[in-house]
């Protein structure tokens, strides 16, 4: 062999470190157009706050210096978080009385964070990130002026750093602690191995990232989420030390203020789990910031098998109807659905000054419905004498929402609803809540009428409503739905008859905009949004209906790209996200609107409109069957509904079935990687960010519920990397170096690249330095959309003539 071919065989075999590419000029005059302003109405519903902000970070920004600590991601050089995907730029306030809009003046080179309202909305605080600071500024509502709160560090690692007091002049803030001195250096030489261990105790683990690793990493994260507690008064400026100093996932003031409810992170920490997941102390402290009562002691709660949660006390607030009355969830089943018990959770409150005994105020029969480990949708709406509590079937994947009386413990639960939690078309929708005087949310009441504000899904598309319900008589009445032609939803209720709302409408044609519907029926427009992109005005879209060959009905928005001439066939993408269903008729549901604003942003499959493809949108990909084995048919489901979409498409002679291409991000990459292997419809695949070989998330992923080894047939057969010698359609796999979502290790990527490439298979891998499971950074999205665009102009739209061979 000559020096000549040597080369040229170690330049193939050699990975390629690329300079960022651009896509074509139509992409990047989308790319450039400006965001628009997003809105945040103050707790007395006098002022809508709109805020500009930059979409796309640079690279640079997404390159500082990060570490990575039990799931927390830290700019070491400021003590915030690593990466703002949303940082405001600019901010103006508008008047709802008469649309008067007055300029917040903001620190030059803003990346300000979001606001946050005093519980009266006469002031907003909110934090602006530097280099080497976040500083904290204290806006006023009635005139748009705001001021540096000075000699102030804020500590926004854990987010959730601002908390108001009741009064409106005080709020609690997380700062770096004065004089923590210099961060942590790692050992020269190691100390010991690094060892664990386990006890034989069962304990099923998620494939969790960003895990600390060695006591350096145990010291550096006490040494970064550690803040001190401040007392700020928003008139002076004067800050006070607050308690002592700790890592404070939440901090939460009573609603009469004599009390504040922490949750405080302690060791051992665990190598195996993320941060929300460790040991942790619950306690209230009093007005003067010492230790009023030591509630709880929670030991490490191991995340593992999906449904589980932890025993003991959950989800530990404030009741808002009470001046200090704390309320938590406690499961009566160990925390493990497969038990079986006539109920699963007991609702439990304590009064202050927390002398007595706890007291259990109801019991569920299944488990209170809430979202994450944690609890973000606390599963609980409060209300004047009563509360709205949600409970979920496991089984069924059934919710239930029930009329509790907070005043007589001896009352019956009322049963409100009663629904699949995949049935779009009968959601009642969700209870509309305003900020107390107290600042805590609360139900919005006019005697004994809630609201509920739904987005009204229809087999025709979308139609949001606005309803009055009484919970007595069960009498309801609808105040608002958004018309067929264009699509309107309320945002807030500015009057508790319901008479006043504020809105925002848009229509395929004209942007979203705010507007105010008024007690005569009059409607004032609060702003008045130019198109930023009149370009994507000439795309077409509608809405496409079809059946599975099982006759599960199935929908995909069709998109057609400007200057489409009818009666031309184009290639076409079909971009997917399989879910799973309990049964076939709640798996048909539509639940998107072809009535909607057209906007193309970040790495959209989308801008395959500006290159000439058709893009079958959302293409239903339904899953169907019990909960515990809706795997065992996934290939066959995800294949037949994929051919359905093909078949349909073409019957409308749209798109030209032999140049069809499927693509995907997370489980939409996972799903692109098995149509490949396990059929012949396509030309090629794009596959962003994905799973490929499910040993490595042994303890199940997405919906399953089993382990490996308790379905082992079922993770074999559903891993594309198994099957990567059957993938003879070219692939483009893309990944983020640093993704941080569980499951989706960037190992997977580049173990499918090899496995593909090793079976002769035709397969490109790229990694984008920096980034998380989504992409961010300007460079990162221009370089992910130039890539996709070329892979299917070659394999896809100039492939030629003929059909794929599963056609």
């Amino acid at each position: 062999m000559t020096h000549l071919a040597l080369a040229v065989l170690f330049c193939a075999l050699v990975p390629a470190q690329d300079t960022y590419r651009k896509p074509p000029k139509e992409i990047l005059d989308v790319l450039d157009a400006p965001a628009p302003p997003q809105a945040s109405l103050n707790p007395a519903r006098t002022h809508l706050l709109l805020m500009t902000f930059r979409r796309y970070p640079p690279i640079a920004e997404l390159a500082q210096p990060m570490l990575r600590l039990a799931g927390a991601r830290i700019n070491p050089r400021n003590n915030a978080p690593h990466t703002s995907l949303r940082t405001t730029t600019g901010m103006y306030l508008v008047r709802i009385e008469d649309g008067k809009q007055m300029p917040v003046m903001l620190p030059k080179d803003a990346r300000a964070g979001a606001p946050h309202w005093s519980p009266d909305g006469k002031l907003f605080a909110f934090t602006n990130t530097t280099a080497g600071t976040v500083d904290l500024y204290i806006g006023e509502t009635a005139t748009g002026r705001i001021r540096a709160i000075p000699n102030l560090k804020a500590s926004t690692v854990l987010r959730d750093s601002i908390e108001w007091m009741p009064d409106s002049q005080r709020l609690l803030v997380q700062t770096v602690p004065a004089g923590r001195g210099r961060p942590p250096v790692a050992p020269d030489v190691p100390i010991g191995p690094k060892i664990q261990e386990s006890s034989g105790k069962y304990s099923p683990t998620w494939t969790f990232q960003d895990l600390l690793t060695s006591r350096h990493d145990e010291d550096l994260f006490d040494y970064y989420m550690t803040s001190q507690l401040m007392l700020v008064d928003a008139s002076s400026g004067k800050a006070m030390p607050f308690g002592q100093a700790g890592i404070y996932p939440s901090i939460d003031p009573s609603p009469d203020g004599r009390y504040v409810l922490f949750t405080k992170v302690r060791r051992p920490y665990s190598w195996l789990h993320p941060y929300s997941a460790f040991p942790r102390e619950i306690g209230v402290l009093d007005a003067s910031g010492k230790l009023a009562h030591q509630l709880f002691s929670l030991p490490l709660y191991e995340i593992g098998e999906p449904d589980h949660v932890a025993t003991g006390p959950r989800q530990v607030s404030w009741r808002p109807d009470e001046p200090a009355t704390l309320t938590w969830v406690e499961a009566l089943d160990g925390g493990n659905p497969r038990n079986k018990v006539p109920h699963r959770d007991k609702l439990m409150s304590w009064k202050a000054p927390f002398s007595g005994q706890p007291s259990e105020w109801t019991r569920l029969e299944h488990r209170l419905q809430s979202f994450g480990f944690q609890g973000s949708d606390r599963g609980i709406d409060w209300g004047k004498g009563f509360a709205l509590v949600r409970d979920y079937q496991r089984e069924r994947r059934w919710v239930r929402t029930f009329l509790l009386n907070t005043t007589d413990a001896g009352a019956s639960p009322k049963l409100l609803f009663s629904r699949s939690v995949a049935d779009r078309y009968g959601d009642p929708g969700t209870p509309v809540e305003v900020t107390s005087s107290t600042g805590h949310r609360v139900l919005l009441q006019d005697g004994d009428n809630i609201y509920l504000n739904g987005q009204g899904a229809t087999p025709q598309g979308a139609r949001p409503f606005l309803d009055r319900y009484d919970i007595k008589t069960g009498e309801l009445r609808r105040l608002f739905r958004s018309a067929e032609k264009g699509y309107e939803r309320v945002l807030a209720l500015l009057s508790a008859d319901g008479s006043r709302w504020v809105a925002e409408r848009e229509s395929p044609a004209e942007p979203p905009n705010y507007l105010v519907h008024g007690a005569a029926g009059d409607t004032r427009v609060l702003t008045s949004f130019k198109d930023p992109t009149p370009q994507l005005r000439q795309i077409k879209k509608q809405l496409v209906t079809y059946k599975r060959d099982d006759g599960v009905n199935l929908s995909f928005t069709l998109y057609l790209p400007p200057g489409y001439k009818e009666g031309t066939r184009l290639p076409a993408v079909l971009w997917a996200y399989p879910r799973e269903y309990v049964d076939a008729g709640t798996a048909g549901q539509f639940g998107g609107s072809t009535e909607r604003f057209t906007t193309i942003t970040g790495p959209s499959h989308l801008f395959f409109l500006l290159a000439g493809y058709a893009i079958l949108d959302d293409a239903s990909l339904p899953v169907v069957g019990p909960p515990e084995t809706v795997n065992n048919t996934y290939i066959e489901q995800i294949v037949s509904g994929a051919k359905a979409a093909i078949d349909k498409a073409a019957s409308l002679g749209v798109t030209d079935p032999g140049r069809v291409g499927v693509g995907g991000h997370s489980y939409g990459g996972f799903m692109t990687a098995n149509l490949l292997a396990h059929s012949n419809l396509f030309r090629a695949g794009i596959a962003r960010s994905g799973a490929y070989n499910r040993t490595l998330t042994p303890f199940g992923f997405q919906s399953e519920r089993r382990t490996i080894w308790e379905a082992p047939d079922v993770y074999l057969r559903m891993s594309p990397f198994l099957a990567a010698s059957k993938i003879n359609e070219p692939v483009l796999l893309i990944h983020g170096e640093a993704d941080n979502n569980s499951g989706t290790f960037p190992i997977q990527s580049d173990r499918m690249y090899q496995a593909i490439r090793g079976t002769g298979g035709t397969v490109r891998l790229v990694f984008l330095p920096h980034e998380a499971h989504g992409y961010a950074a300007r460079e990162s999205i221009e370089h992910t959309l130039a890539e996709m665009i070329a892979w299917f102009d070659k394999y896809v739209k100039n492939a030629g003539a003929g059909a794929p061979s599963g056609q």
